[in-house]
């Protein structure tokens, strides 16, 4: 008779279930500091309650945006700097949602890794948190996926899904018209977009992760992980404030691609590249990468997070209360017959 094989336990196979409680206790602090009106519930259920009535909204329209924060996540693994990268994660969904006239009501996150370390996911979580805290949404709950095997010793993944609201009729773009002028609003650094050529441009230099940066006095990895700018207050308010006919969110394919999406047929924008200073790590890339203006423009924020399309009566005010909410205003130019992009000047 053959000995009986050992009994074998989750554990062994490399998922630690009580690695994974500890992470929900010490996340719940964080998740609690994000509760707002509408929230029913707090982590741990098998799903998570909103009321929209207690929002304030009566005959709402819900919109959803998921979304991740691509490469830039290796910079993070590279380095452990884990601060942040959640900010950027919240940033990516939220600011996406503010574009179609919607208050971020809630958040949900995924995060996926080969072996779960409770201290390093939970700088990640608090990221999350922090960054609904600041655009006015609730963490009210996610999923953290432990799976060994798929991911590589360190390695992570992570998603986020947003969901707002807006009154019926209140959806943007709506009225976009020849004439209407284009406020662009300053970006943080390259946000979350374009860091495959990020990495391509920093193997190039030689340059290490904690050498200093060439653009900026701290190390290049920390530098290159400054997080995405959350405009969902200040949009917010200048939507409610009247007169704005569209917001654009600058993602992948930059100005020139994102622009368009918020404009109708038969209209295009006119862009003067000479109404903004392309900040110093854009100026780095593109010179260390010899990196052409269309390429920047079409790959990168290029230093515009955001473009509001807005009454030309309104302009002048709007730039002031954006000004004053502290947001970096440019005039970028204004929509005119045609269609795409067109750009005068040049980046400098």
């Amino acid at each position: 008779m053959t000995d009986p094989k050992p009994g074998l336990t989750y554990a062994q196979a490399g998922v630690d279930i009580d690695a994974g409680n500890a992470l929900v206790d010490r996340i719940k602090p964080a998740a609690a500091a994000t509760a707002r009106p509408g929230v029913m519930s707090g982590l741990g259920g098998f799903g998570a309650l909103f009321d929209l009535k207690a929002a304030g909204y009566d005959d709402p329209i819900l919109v959803a945006a998921t979304d991740g924060v691509g490469t830039k996540l290796k910079i993070a693994i590279d380095t452990g700097e884990y601060d942040t990268i959640g900010i950027d994660l919240v940033a990516m969904c939220v600011n996406d949602l503010v574009c179609q006239g919607a208050e971020p009501l809630f958040f949900l996150d995924y995060f996926a890794t080969g072996k779960l370390e409770v201290e390093a996911a939970a700088r990640i979580v608090e990221g999350i948190a922090e960054g609904c805290r600041l655009s006015g949404c609730a963490l009210i709950g996610g999923e953290t996926a432990e799976m060994p095997g798929m991911y590589a010793p360190g390695d992570f993944d992570l998603a986020g899904f947003a969901v707002g609201a807006m009154n019926r009729g209140a959806a943007l773009p709506a009225g976009v018209s020849e004439g209407d002028v284009l406020l662009g609003l300053g970006s943080d650094g390259v946000h979350s977009n374009g860091y495959s050529l990020v990495r391509r441009v920093v193997e190039r230099s030689g340059l290490a992760w904690d050498a200093p940066a060439p653009f900026a006095q701290e190390t290049l990895g920390r530098a290159l992980l400054a997080p995405t700018r959350l405009y969902v207050t200040s949009a917010l308010a200048a939507i409610r404030a009247g007169g704005v006919h569209a917001l654009a969110h600058i993602t992948g394919g930059g100005l020139t691609e994102n622009l368009p999406r918020v404009l109708p047929e038969g209209l295009g924008a006119e862009i003067d590249l000479g109404s903004w200073s392309l900040p110093p790590v854009f100026k780095w890339l593109a010179a260390e990468g010899g990196l052409a203006e269309a390429e920047m423009l079409k790959t990168f924020n290029a230093g515009i997070g955001m473009v509001l399309v807005v009454d030309a009566a309104a302009a002048d005010a709007l730039s002031d209360a954006l000004t004053e909410a502290g947001e970096t205003v440019h005039r970028l130019g204004h929509v005119a017959a045609g269609q795409g992009v067109s750009y005068s000047g040049t980046l400098a």
